[in-house]
């Protein structure tokens, strides 16, 4: 009679449990399991079991875990489907390693998986890249022979497919005896993931030619590798296969066909498919906003963002990230802070897309300030985290600061990555770091970064522009892949060297190689031109460039052509030039020749030029230009009239600052600077090279010491330009014979470039002086540009 009873109440129970699920009340199911709990009927293995399916159906994975860690042995032990059943459920919802763990206790309990297993402990492999163990349960599958299921095998495909196994995902899939189209949808799909955009094409095309047809699944994986490949013949093709199928109405495969016809750059069609989407999910917005920014138009983005917000539509972390690079995009700071307030409000700007994308955001706006102390007081930070403060340092000016950051990321654990070294010898390339830019290309040559064209580009101008023109030659010939940039690279770092001649060469080699010139491959030829007095060569190239090439002009290529008339004395033929012009002259193209005035010392021109200027809105340096024309001239009433006037209109000359790596460290200065730790010994090696210089008979050129004073306040002023403190500080620190490179963030005055041919033949080291034009090369007395700059 009592176990009569004991089987009654438990039907009843189990009847209760059923009806909770049936009414979809998880209140209820609680309720009755702490029932159970209270009156000690949990010990049932049937009650068990029904109680843990009933937490897997209502997604409480945890519960169900807990309670089927409760049934007793033998019968959880050969419960096999209940094993089954919450694998599949974490590896659908995760925690995926949950699955994985409880597939391996699975095993080492005895219990005996069937074919049904498998594919729920590869899916959860899968997904965490665990591909050791995903690689053993192949073998486990093969052993029972298995390996000819379409369900197992299906499952082996994406597995392999998914961890970017893509060879072995062929081999399993070409062995399947029968493939249906979830096999061919796990190739299409594991293809594209991984960027072989062209092969899912291929398999998609493939298996229609087999004679199956596509799903809604097989679209969904299709669309973003044509989108990627921008095929858009073949998008607008499975468009319409979509509407014939009506799988159009299914909002996974319309998001997909609207972030298609984006990458293809079609608004006006992606503008209709997100018409025609009836129920638009916060991801559908979220493409479409993507979409705008991606055609370059931020407003339409930034009205369908404030749609959203006003609607009270969901908006999820990528939406946000979405917005706020359109703001980057517009340099639209104040909206960008309001959406970082409105990111703070919903609990998003911990997410690291969004803090990542404001860090972006207020470095584009050239407010690296706020960028900086945001990105500080980010808790969680990732490569992308450094890769764009380090960009945004480079972009704003801080170089040193962009080093710092780089230098912070392996003690936290976050690698660099090529995103990384492509911000980071951009930072060389401004300080001239050398040693710093050689141990970044070891580290890219370890990490096979040097496999990517853009590393390789970056690499070349940073050798260029750290003094090192036959290293980033080196680098360039040994590239696998060139492009259009890479060319450009090398062409402009020959210009900044005085290499003239094998700019030209190298520019017509790149036609017998099949690559054709742009716009700017131009302008770092006419530069290259123009840093050598290859005049004829100039206006040769300059010409070919729209009667050869169809170059458009650009004011870019009319600057460099007055720039090498200028510095090649021809004076008047450049006036002439630039009345020749298509379009109006600006400041820059005025200063060049202002610039050639003061070099040739034309008094009467440069007024004329200066005239010119300030109709236009003059700028601090062409006061200084003016003001050196006088001094050289010797007409100080009207240098010092022109830095009155200087002033009372605002502008202020900038100072005159170099910098010198030694033993990897940056050593800054500016003109007249006393400040650095070893100023004492600087001064005193500034003097014994003086008295060394005076008798190679070295006489200072005055005409650079701007006010009226006597002669030897003038030598004294000439002596601690800034230049000169950097090569002081480089010969006392630097082994003897080892070679000096300095960099001026403005050109270098007639008197230091003569002071440092006698300072290179004093103490026997080649001395490279990198200013805003180009680079200086002085050994054993002479200068590569041989005084022409």
């Amino acid at each position: 009679m009592a176990g009569r009873t004991s089987i009654s109440n438990i039907s009843f129970y189990l009847q209760i449990v059923e009806n909770s699920v049936k009414s979809k009340s998880l209140a209820n199911a609680k309720t009755i399991h702490q029932h159970f709990l209270k009156n000690n009927i949990i010990h049932s293995s049937i009650i068990l079991d029904k109680l843990t399916r009933v937490y897997i159906s209502f997604h409480r994975l945890e519960h169900a875990h807990q309670v089927f860690d409760e049934i007793p042995d033998p019968e959880r032990k050969n419960n096999v489907l209940l094993w089954n059943q919450l694998i599949r459920a974490y590896a659908r919802e995760g925690p995926f390693d949950h699955a994985i763990e409880l597939y391996v206790e699975m095993m080492q309990c005895g219990v005996t998986p069937n074919k049904y297993t498998y594919p729920f402990a590869l899916k959860a492999c899968s997904a965490v890249g665990d591909v050791e163990l995903g690689k053993l349960i192949h073998v486990r599958v093969k052993s029972e022979f298995l390996d000819d299921d379409v369900y197992v095998c299906t499952a082996l495909v994406d597995f392999y497919a998914k961890c970017g196994l893509l060879g072995e995902a062929r081999q399993m899939f070409d062995k399947m005896p029968n493939k249906d189209v979830v096999a061919w949808n796990a190739m299409i799909a594991g293809s594209s993931l991984h960027g072989m955009y062209s092969k899912s094409i291929e398999l998609f095309i493939e298996m229609q030619e087999m004679g199956l047809r596509p799903n809604s699944s097989t679209v969904v994986a299709i669309i973003p590798a044509i989108g990627e490949a921008g095929e858009l013949m073949l998008g607008k093709a499975v468009h319409g296969f979509c509407l014939r199928r009506r799988y159009d109405g299914d909002v996974v495969v319309g998001t997909g066909l609207l972030d298609m016809y984006a990458k293809c750059e079609c608004l006006d069609y992606t503008r209709r498919v997100f018409d025609v989407i009836n129920v638009k999910n916060e991801v559908t917005w979220s493409a479409m906003i993507a979409a705008c920014v991606a055609c370059d138009s931020t407003m339409e983005a930034l009205e369908l963002f404030d749609h959203v917000v006003k609607n009270g539509a969901n908006i999820s972390p990528v939406t946000l990230a979405t917005i706020l690079r359109a703001c980057a995009n517009l340099t639209n700071i104040n909206k960008g802070r309001w959406i970082h307030g409105y990111s703070i409000k919903l609990g998003f700007v911990y997410y690291l897309i969004v803090s990542n994308t404001l860090v972006s955001l207020y470095s584009k706006c050239g407010i690296i300030e706020d960028a900086m102390t945001f990105f500080n007081e980010m808790e969680l930070k990732d490569t992308v985290s450094f890769n764009t403060i380090i960009s945004g340092c480079v972009q704003n000016g801080d170089a040193g600061v962009a080093f710092n950051m780089f230098n912070n990321m392996r003690p936290l654990g976050i690698n660099p990555d090529i995103e990384t070294m492509i911000g980071f010898f951009p930072a060389c390339s401004h300080l001239a770091a050398l040693q710093h830019g050689v141990r970044g290309h070891s580290y890219s040559i370890i990490q096979g970064f040097t496999e990517s064209t853009k590393v390789c580009n970056a690499i070349v101008d940073m050798y260029s522009k750290c003094g090192k023109i036959d290293m980033a030659r080196v680098v360039f010939d040994q590239m696998r892949k060139r492009d259009l940039v890479s060319w450009n690279a090398m062409i402009l770092g020959y210009g900044i060297h005085g290499l003239g001649l094998e700019a030209v060469s190298l520019f017509e080699h790149m036609q017998t190689v099949g690559f054709d010139p742009d716009d700017v491959t131009f302008i770092c030829l006419l530069s290259a031109c123009s840093h050598s007095r290859l005049v004829a060569e100039g206006k040769y190239w300059f010409s070919a460039r729209v009667n050869k090439f169809q170059i458009a002009p650009r004011k870019e290529h009319y600057l460099c052509m007055v720039d090498l008339l200028g510095r090649a004395g021809l004076l008047n033929e450049a006036y002439r030039f630039i009345d020749s012009m298509p379009f109006k002259p600006d400041v820059r193209i005025w200063s060049a020749l202002l610039g050639a005035c003061r070099i040739h010392k034309n008094v009467e021109l440069g007024e004329e030029i200066s005239r010119n200027i300030e109709i236009l809105g003059p700028e601090s340096g062409n006061f200084v230009l003016l003001s050196n024309i006088y001094s050289s001239a010797k007409r100080w009433d009207d240098a010092a009239r022109t830095r009155v006037l200087q002033r009372v209109k605002g502008f202020k000359k900038s100072p005159g600052c170099s910098w010198v790596e030694i033993n990897g460290v940056v050593h800054t200065f500016v003109g007249g600077d006393r400040l650095h730790p070893q100023w004492l010994l600087i001064n005193r090696r500034l003097d014994e090279l003086i008295v060394a210089m005076k008798t190679l008979r070295y006489d200072g050129d005055y005409s650079f010491v701007l006010q009226d004073v006597e002669e030897e306040e003038k030598e004294h002023i000439l002596l601690y330009h800034s230049e000169k403190l950097a090569v002081a500080l480089g010969d006392l620190s630097l082994m003897p014979g080892k070679p000096i490179l300095v960099t001026k963030n403005l050109r270098v005055c007639v008197d230091c470039h003569t002071a440092l041919k006698y300072m290179s033949t004093i103490t026997n080291r080649t001395i490279t002086v990198r200013d805003t034009i180009r680079f200086h090369h002085f050994k054993d007395g002479t200068c590569n540009c041989g005084d022409f700059w």
